[in-house]
């Protein structure tokens, strides 16, 4: 495969890719480093060594080289995608302070700034106070200030995991806009830092000095340092390109580029996005984040621990499956599509609410999940199918959500993240949505999102609009059946959509009772 090519470091939750991709958008090579996702010191924590991410970003580049066999001059430029709200503090020198706080981690902190009585007010007028203090509590700066202040005197910069690679690879302190997504004082709107005057520099502990510059995707920020080089094999002076999260980048990495095509993601966190030009908050208060494409907005909602579901179904009751599949040679994921298959459209009833994690507001901060209809004719396979159903479902009544706020129909969907390798995932996601779904033409899409913004930012090709249409196509496309979606239609309008709002007062009693989940 002839270059030139751009490298993407993907670093996820799970892994680290190291990839190359040409200016067709074919995966030219590929290695992974695997990662422990996070360890947990005290319940509800989620924490990972942050030099342990850039060792395993520079153990993938080596054997990049070492296994392609393509030469290094023909790197072009590189960019960085990462998951998001993973949050490091370093030093003067550039080195953690203590370990990453990962976007798992749920601890919240009572002890915070103080906000000013005309904000309390507007507030409380506009009834999003306790959104604001969810926000107040959940941010790691302010966790972090009130309970180990000591290591907060001594930061000298608050950076994303984004932000961090980016500075042990060009020795800078620049992040992208596109990969702004935690509880920072940033401007969602116009995609910079907030100003002087906004909120929340009251409500969160982190000064202006503490944070890196900030650059568009597509941006040149520097150059890989000798350091670096030495460290990654990555070729002295190379260009280092601003990208964007890995969510941004997987949507338009699946070529969703205008809003009536629907990026659904079936990853850790699953969830609908579209690509606007126009500011939209689907949830009141909630913004829209950064879009991988300067300027634009990546309208989304997600489902926590979306797939994480179908993980936790696959270790505890999937053993049949994976030895199965170990002792023919093939594929889990076809053996547990088998699994899927033996279960009729709509799983005999049994229905799943996947809300496996409290939200802010939808859903609420009481809510669980929940699984009814259940019958002595029902089976693992049942609930197996139920779990991707519900997904589905969830997604749907997001897209919806959407639709409502910014008046474009979605009419056509692309899938990509892990779960989107499933046939039969991709076939009950089309006979839900009641619309065709394509898979992504290759599973890296955050990579080749990445690899887009580098392309564009280098021209390489003419600009983002460019290079999205010459390295992205639909792969194999799924087309609704008109049996199932009858059916699924009836089980979505007559049972999942009133499922929340008739079991939301028994939540509310359970963490009344139980103390869990815990009130933000």
């Amino acid at each position: 495969m002839p270059g030139p090519y751009i490298l993407s470091i993907d670093n996820g939750t799970q892994s680290v890719r190291a990839l190359l991709f040409d200016l067709a958008g074919n995966l030219a090579a590929k290695t992974q480093v695997h990662l422990q996702p996070y360890y947990s010191d005290h319940p509800g924590w989620a924490e990972h060594k942050a030099e342990g991410y850039w060792s395993a970003v520079c153990i993938a580049c080596q054997r990049l080289w070492e296994d392609s066999g393509i030469r290094r001059e023909e790197v072009k430029g590189v960019a960085v995608t990462t998951q998001r709200g993973t949050v490091i503090n370093v030093d003067k020198d550039g080195k953690p302070l203590r370990p990453a706080i990962t976007w798992l981690d749920q601890r919240r902190t009572s002890t915070v700034p103080p906000i000013g009585p005309l904000w309390k007010a507007a507030f409380k007028l506009a009834r999003v106070e306790g959104t604001i203090n969810y926000f107040r509590r959940e941010a790691e700066v302010n966790w972090i200030a009130a309970h180990q202040p000591d290591i907060w005197a001594r930061t000298h910069k608050v950076l994303l995991l984004s932000g961090y690679l980016n500075h042990r690879l060009c020795g800078s302190y620049v992040d992208s806009t596109g990969s702004q997504v935690a509880y920072l004082p940033f401007d969602y709107k116009k995609h910079r830092w907030a100003g002087a005057r906004d909120w929340k520099w009251q409500a969160l502990a982190v000064r202006p000095e503490m944070l890196p510059e900030l650059v568009q995707p597509g941006t040149v920020i520097g150059a890989i340092t000798a350091e670096a080089a030495q460290a990654t094999g990555i070729p002295l002076g190379t260009p280092l390109v601003a990208a964007a999260a890995d969510k941004a980048c997987e949507v338009i990495g699946a070529g969703c580029l205008e809003p009536h095509i629907g990026c659904l993601s079936f990853g850790t966190t699953a969830t609908i996005n579209t690509t606007n030009s126009k500011y939209i908050e689907v949830t009141p208060f909630i913004p829209p984040y950064p879009s991988a494409v300067p300027g634009a907005y990546s309208t989304e909602v997600q489902i926590f621990r979306g797939y994480w579901m179908v993980n936790w179904f696959k270790e505890q009751f999937g053993h049949l499956e994976q030895a199965t599949a170990t002792e023919k040679g093939t594929s889990p994921e076809a053996q547990f599509d088998k699994l899927v298959n033996a279960v009729p459209p709509g799983s005999m009833g049994l229905m799943l609410q996947p809300y496996w994690s409290p939200g802010i507001k939808v859903p609420g901060p009481e809510a669980k999940g929940a699984m009814i209809g259940f019958g002595d004719v029902h089976t693992r396979a049942h609930m197996y199918r139920a779990i991707l159903e519900g997904l589905a479902y969830a997604l749907r009544e997001g897209t919806e959500r959407i639709q409502k706020r910014s008046g474009v129909r979605v009419t056509e969907l692309r899938i990509a993240g892990g779960g989107s390798q499933s046939d039969a995932a991709m076939q009950l996601s089309a006979d839900i949505f009641g619309l065709p779904a394509a898979r992504a033409h290759l599973y890296e899409t955050s990579g080749l999102g990445a690899a887009i913004c580098a392309a564009a930012g280098l021209g390489l090709h003419a600009d983002f609009a460019a290079a999205i249409r010459a390295m992205t196509r639909p792969g194999r496309v799924f087309q609704p059946s008109e049996a199932s979606r009858k059916t699924y239609e009836q089980l979505y309008q007559r049972v999942y959509l009133k499922m929340y709002k008739r079991l939301q007062p028994m939540y509310a009693e359970i963490a009344d009772i139980t103390g869990y989940p815990e009130a933000p």
